[in-house]
């Protein structure tokens, strides 16, 4: 019987044809893709590879407005161009599957794999779902090494269809609700928005809301001052047990009674304990995505994108889990040893051997699918410094959880001056252990002087600090995607690109995220006029609902009739507040638009507007009074600096494009403080001027400056007659298809 295994990418393909082929596997490329071929006992295995989500969800029908309740998959290529690279891999899929009579979804053991596989295998054997567990298996690994493959492959499971319809009523009501609110908020815009995509989601909307309510409290936040009162005694500072005093009265008199008596400094008691530390539980993803951002500065999409490829490297075991468990029977004794042979980890390994300690801390996070990120114990090769950083992270971790807990030597000494009793803490570390392994943790070790009870010292000097409350802080990509599981919101692989999707729509900005006016006014207007698109109570509703299709609790018709009721439920009050949220929303868009004054006018704002086609440019908003426009460099963000060119006096901007460094210029072509590739020539239009090299790649310039007239000349002709051609030519009519990452 000839069998077909289905790999979520070509790098793990790879790695389950070597293991299940104990290396006489046969590559067979077709094109730009490739599968594996072993022969093993009187069958052939064919290992293929995805590269991901080969199928997607699109509306039935081509209805362009809302609601849209009608959806089905269909292959990625044809309902988003950008998908047009997994055509390929389909077709690939489909001639191998025509050999074979059995299939295995060896994908990612997770919601995601277990759709992934099961649509390619619906599709290729043209049954329904439910009559799939006749012709497939399931492999469930957690590490891409040989012995887990192997072993995974000889002790398949039946299909996990209840994650499939999970995972499919996940997919689809993500996809509803996101392309709904997406079009209904992009119609309230309107034409203020010059043709700008809004989306709001099912998740999107209570992460904004979560951010947007940070946002308030800080604006709101009055600072109140306090006072505190600290004392030096013997080098050592000690802080009046009042603690923060809110009574300017009171502290004076504290103050006042300490200064009088700072001679009379008596040490009253002294009490010292020595306390263990504990080390750190293994990594899940979370944990990990905080750590990495502390304390290498990354961005927690990057760190998820950097582990995935550690993982199919077979570097570390599957790293999108919610798990904190090391069970002993990923044989931990042999992955120590292991990375014994690594020299970074060789001192650590044999300590942890020599002790016979294979028994780890563990934290309270569990998850059924997988353990926690652990490293195989497979050597690492040619890695990146930012892989090699997080490899090392995850390693350290991994072995500390075994190492004996830290010793903390403290000790609290109170004090007397007069009738004001003060205090002094000290901590040092006596027993360092598990610190020397991870050693990108660290105790805060604070100094205190050799006091005795009943000792009189002189207190100098003795301070009153006047001192204000701070606001709360903001979050930042790590904290908010950490308050995004602690609430239950999202998933643990899809929080990081919804934080993104936050940034791509400038609703927040900042690493330490700050909603824009923009985006404060669209939380501000669904929280008042459909507060239910914001609410974390409709998205926890229906998380629950799709965790008990897993559970086998509820039916995926019945979750997705639900998750369709609600949001018909929110349209409808959406649509009947239509105006008022439009009235705020372009209110609020032509604000954050605004660059500064017309200097032509003079009483006008320039603001960001956009053509038919979709181009950027500024206008003048007493149009058609006033028609002063400029170009605008385009596929960038343009942003108001506040200051004013001193020769043309227009508005200086910013312009932030992707992948480049930002640059400030003025609005006028033709000034001579403008960055000389975007400034007007005699034989150029401004329009052309917009499409030219940033100030910041020379070679662009040089090849610029140096073209000579007769070449500028036939540049210009082959223009013109490309748009003449252009005009001639038969419009196209073209169906926009809008993709679910777009709108979700």
């Amino acid at each position: 019987m000839d069998t077909l295994i289905i790999a979520e990418k070509p790098s793990v393909a790879l790695r389950i044809a070597i293991a299940l082929g104990n290396g006489e596997q046969k590559r067979i490329a077709t094109g730009k893709t490739s599968y594996y071929k072993i022969e093993k006992d009187d069958s052939t295995l064919y290992i293929a590879p995805a590269v991901g989500h080969l199928f997607t969800i699109r509306q039935v029908g081509n209805k362009r407005g809302y609601p849209v309740l009608d959806v089905e998959w269909a292959p990625s290529h044809e309902a988003s161009k950008s998908s047009a690279f997994t055509k390929q891999y389909l077709n690939t899929i489909q001639e191998v599957a025509k050999k074979c009579s059995y299939f295995i979804n060896a994908c990612d053991y997770d919601i995601e794999g277990t759709v992934i596989g099961t649509n390619i295998i619906k599709e290729v054997t043209k049954q329904p779902v439910e009559k799939l567990r006749a012709y497939a298996k399931r492999m469930k690994y957690s590490t891409t090494t040989t012995k887990d493959l192997v072993d995974s492959y000889n002790n398949m499971s039946e299909l996990d269809l209840e994650n499939y319809y999970a995972g499919e009523a996940r997919h689809m009501l993500d996809w509803i609700w996101g392309i709904n609110l997406s079009r209904a908020l992009t119609q309230a815009l309107g034409g203020a928005g010059g043709g700008k995509w809004l989306s709001i989601g099912r998740v999107q909307g209570p992460t904004l809301a979560i951010l947007a309510r940070k946002e308030k409290e800080i604006a709101s936040f009055k600072p109140e001052p306090f006072w505190r009162i600290t004392a030096i005694i013997d080098g050592t500072e000690f802080t009046d047990t009042r603690g923060d005093m809110k009574d300017k009265a009171t502290a004076e008199k504290a103050y006042d009674e300490s200064v009088r008596n700072k001679e009379k400094a008596t040490i009253k008691a002294i009490a010292a304990k020595e306390e263990p530390r504990w080390p750190y539980p293994p990594f899940d993803l979370t944990s990990l995505q905080l750590e990495a951002s502390r304390v290498f500065r990354l961005d927690p999409s990057l760190t998820l994108a950097i582990a995935q490829k550690l993982y199919e490297r077979s570097y570390i075991s599957y790293p999108r889990t919610s798990s904190q468990k090391l069970p002993y029977s990923l044989g931990l004794p042999s992955i120590i040893k292991a990375l014994g042979e690594n020299p970074d980890y060789a001192e650590i390994s044999k300590s942890l051997a020599e002790a016979n300690r294979f028994k780890p801390l563990e934290g309270k996070k569990s998850d059924e699918a997988h353990p926690a990120i652990f490293p195989t114990g497979v050597m690492p090769k040619e890695m990146s410094k930012q892989e090699s950083d997080i490899y090392d992270l995850i390693a350290r971790r991994f072995l500390s959880c075994f190492a004996e807990p830290a010793s903390v030597a403290r000790v609290k000494i109170n004090a007397t001056i007069g009738a004001e009793e003060f205090y002094a803490s000290g901590a040092k570390v006596t027993k360092r252990a598990w610190l020397d392994y991870y050693r990108y943790a660290s105790i805060e070790e604070r100094e205190v002087a050799d006091f005795k009870e009943g000792n009189v010292y002189n207190a100098e000097p003795v301070t009153m600090q006047s001192l204000e409350t701070k606001p709360p802080k903001r979050y930042s990509k790590a904290s908010i995607i950490a308050e995004l599981e602690r609430k239950g919101l999202g998933t643990k692989a899809t929080r990081a690109s919804i934080v993104d999707t936050l940034f791509k729509r400038n609703y927040v900005e900042g690493s330490s995220i700050a909603v824009t006016s923009f985006g404060m006014s669209v939380y501000n207007s669904l929280e008042k006029n459909c507060p239910m698109i914001v609410d974390e109570k409709t998205t926890k509703e229906l998380e629950d609902d799709m965790e008990g299709i897993s559970e086998r609790k509820k039916s995926e018709a019945e979750v997705l009739e639900h998750g369709k009721k609600m949001l018909l439920d929110a349209l409808e009050m959406f649509n009947k507040n239509m105006q008022q949220v439009s009235n705020e929303m372009r209110s609020s868009f032509m604000q954050a638009s605004i660059l500064g004054k017309c200097p032509r006018c003079g009483d006008g704002d320039l603001i960001i507007r956009h053509s038919k086609i979709g181009k950027q440019f500024v206008a003048c908003t007493n149009y058609p009074k006033c028609t002063n426009t400029y170009p605008l460099v385009q596929k960038a963000k343009i942003v108001t600096t506040g200051n004013i060119c001193e020769y043309c006096h227009t508005p200086i901007v910013k312009v932030i494009r992707k992948g480049m460094r930002p640059f400030e210029m003025d609005l006028d072509p033709k000034c001579p403080n403008r960055p000389i590739t975007f400034r007007s020539k005699e034989d150029s239009g401004a329009a052309d001027s917009q499409e030219k090299t940033a100030p910041e790649e020379p070679k662009a310039q040089k090849k610029t400056q140096t073209k000579t007239p007769k070449e500028k000349t036939v540049k210009k002709s082959v223009k013109r007659t490309k748009k003449a051609a252009a005009k001639k030519a038969p419009k196209k009519s073209k169906a926009k298809t809008t993709s679910d990452s777009d709108e979700n």
